[in-house]
């Protein structure tokens, strides 16, 4: 009974902890997370989040749902995205905050991004079977466990998956360790747009765009040449792969380019136990930086 009162107090804790904060990163069953968009929601509710974006890459398709939940529960919800661009022979992430998510011009473009995915993961699964591994894409969609609708993805994690289902690696660390990370034996990466097409393509639908994760790059000359040649409004300084050398070092380079500080979990959900990137509310930042980024937004549009 003790241990259990403790638990409850310590989730009381969290809870307070989280008021008035907000995650803005986070993937759903649209692209490569577990839960669908709306299980995103309730469980920033349940944490005490104030506000949470739905971030999933290349698409907007869960934006809706986890709106209509958020408006139930009373907490929230950021439209956004994350789309995948290439930058000297880098794969470079944005974020787009506050982009208009019905916007036919930005639906067409992410339907594009969408079809390099799918073109990527056809020749990541011949680079596997190359490797004498028995995968098929067919059995990767198989084993999602639901359908996969005309608007969402596959992902590297839904690969991973699969090979840790076949006893190829023992966990998703290893999958991509071995195989999927860049540099690693299947590893692929298409032609992509650049990070600064990317900006372009999320003002013009009314949003802020932001470098995520930058600490992943593993160049900050790369991430400061980045920022010079694009109309970037904001730097992913928190986020659950950054150390708080990274967080103060990217608050720095926000301050000196005059770019919104922004943070995120990067929560994708757990597989086999382990919770990818971070959990949901691990990382965040005052709500204010809502109002920071809906005002970047507007001011965008005039």
């Amino acid at each position: 009974m003790g241990n259990q009162q403790d638990d409850n107090l310590l989730k009381e804790d969290i809870k307070s902890e989280l008021q008035g904060r907000a995650d803005l990163h986070t993937h759903s069953q649209a692209s490569d997370g577990m839960q669908p968009p709306a299980e995103n929601v309730r469980i920033a509710y349940t944490k005490g989040l104030s506000a949470v974006a739905i971030t999933d890459h290349d698409t907007v398709s869960g934006v809706a749902e986890a709106i209509e939940e958020g408006l139930k529960l009373g907490i929230t919800v950021v439209p956004g995205v994350e789309i995948s661009t290439r930058a000297e022979g880098k794969e470079i992430h944005v974020l787009g905050y506050y982009v208009d998510f019905e916007q036919e011009r930005f639906l067409s473009r992410l339907a594009a991004q969408r079809d390099t995915r799918a073109a990527r993961n056809e020749a990541i699964i011949a680079k596997l079977r190359g490797l004498g591994i028995e995968i098929t894409l067919e059995q990767v969609i198989a084993n999602l466990g639901r359908e996969l609708k005309p608007d969402e993805s596959v992902g590297r994690p839904h690969i991973a998956d699969e090979l840790v289902r076949l006893g190829v690696v023992a966990d998703m660390r290893a999958a991509f360790d071995q195989y999927l990370a860049d540099g690693a034996a299947a590893y692929v990466s298409p032609p992509r747009i650049t990070p600064e097409e990317a900006c372009t393509w999320i003002l013009e639908a009314g949003g802020t765009p932001v470098l995520a994760h930058p600490g992943i790059y593993g160049d900050d000359e790369l991430v400061r040449r980045i920022i010079a040649r694009s109309s970037l409004g904001g730097i992913e300084a928190y986020h659950s792969d950054h150390g708080p050398e990274d967080e103060a070092r990217y608050e720095s380079m926000a301050e000196e380019f005059g770019l919104l500080v922004t943070g995120g979990s990067d929560f994708h959900g757990a597989r086999q136990g382990v919770i990818f990137h971070g959990d949901l509310g691990s990382v965040s930042v005052p709500v204010a930086v809502l109002e920071q980024l809906r005002n970047r937004a507007e001011g965008n549009r005039k």
